[in-house]
């Protein structure tokens, strides 16, 4: 028998419906269900797990939610080495690959050994705060880390060193680190270029720079990037989406391709392409 890890978007009526569905149906069948214990809103006590637990043993990650859910599950389970199924219960639905109406045959494909891994590059953040205003650590994300000015109207300085060299100040909005899967993500949007998911580079963009030079860098995967904040004014540090707090003169984030991969579940082969004119709304000739 299998353990299922499920995280839910407690903000999804849908989601925390098909958490109670699923458990039932896996628990019905001799399976072990965890549940981390943020997600204790979704009503499934005797399910929950410390957030650390999640992933040791388990056999898979069902992520019930969007694409934010996605990041997440991937966070809490991808050092584990944990395959994700992600189920679309959002709008967009780029990371996810099963609707909510096959998630029961999906599970039964992927015990079955009917399925393929894809593995996606992650990003290792670790933070340099001695100001405090970020604790302290390595985080990874699927998508990018970025940090951003904190005072409207203001841009913020940022030191760029790479393989501890130092290349050049920014004066801009914000700097984006991203990963190929996070070039459709927030990079997109600063008119970042696109990669590949299944590549492996860092991404550099920069969000609305004050400043000549105005272009993203594609680096090599074994790349460090140094990103530091220079000057009174202080910013933002966001992980996939998860604000961790300031950093001020002197603090700095340290970025390199993590040791691990998040391993996404595919039981059909995607085309990368057609997604793109999918998602995007792009028109045949």
């Amino acid at each position: 028998m299998a353990t299922v890890a499920v995280v839910v978007h407690h903000d999804r009526p849908a989601a925390t419906a098909a958490a109670h569905d699923l458990t039932a149906w896996l628990v019905a069948q001799g399976h072990q269900v965890r549940i981390p214990a943020t997600d204790e809103a979704a009503g499934m006590a005797s399910h929950l797990v410390p957030s650390s637990e999640l992933g040791v043993g388990a056999d898979v990650a069902v992520s019930l939610g969007g694409d934010g859910t996605m990041l997440r599950t991937i966070a809490l389970v991808a050092p584990r080495g944990v395959p994700v199924i992600g189920v679309n219960l959002g709008q967009l639905g780029y990371l996810t690959e099963v609707e909510p109406g096959g998630l029961h045959e999906a599970l039964l494909q992927f015990f079955a050994g009917r399925h393929a891994i894809e593995e996606r590059m992650l990003l290792a953040v670790s933070v340099e705060s001695s100001s405090g205003g970020v604790t302290t650590g390595e985080a990874i994300a699927l998508n990018e880390a970025v940090l951003e000015k904190t005072l409207s109207g203001h841009t913020v300085r940022l030191d760029v060193a790479i393989n501890g060299s130092f290349f050049t100040p920014y004066a801009t909005d914000g700097l984006i680190v991203a990963t190929p899967t996070g070039s459709t993500a927030y990079a997109f949007s600063a008119r970042g270029p696109i990669i590949a998911p299944t590549h492996r580079a860092l991404l550099l963009t920069p969000v609305s720079p004050h400043m000549l030079f105005d272009r993203s860098l594609v680096l090599e995967p074994d790349t460090e990037l140094r990103v530091t904040v220079d000057g009174h004014r202080p910013a933002a540090l966001t992980v996939d989406g998860r604000l961790l707090g300031e950093l001020h003169q002197g603090d700095s984030i340290v970025c390199r391709a993590a040791s691990t991969s998040a391993r996404l579940v595919m039981f059909s082969p995607r085309d990368f392409h057609q997604i793109l004119k999918a998602k995007f709304g792009l028109n045949d000739r």
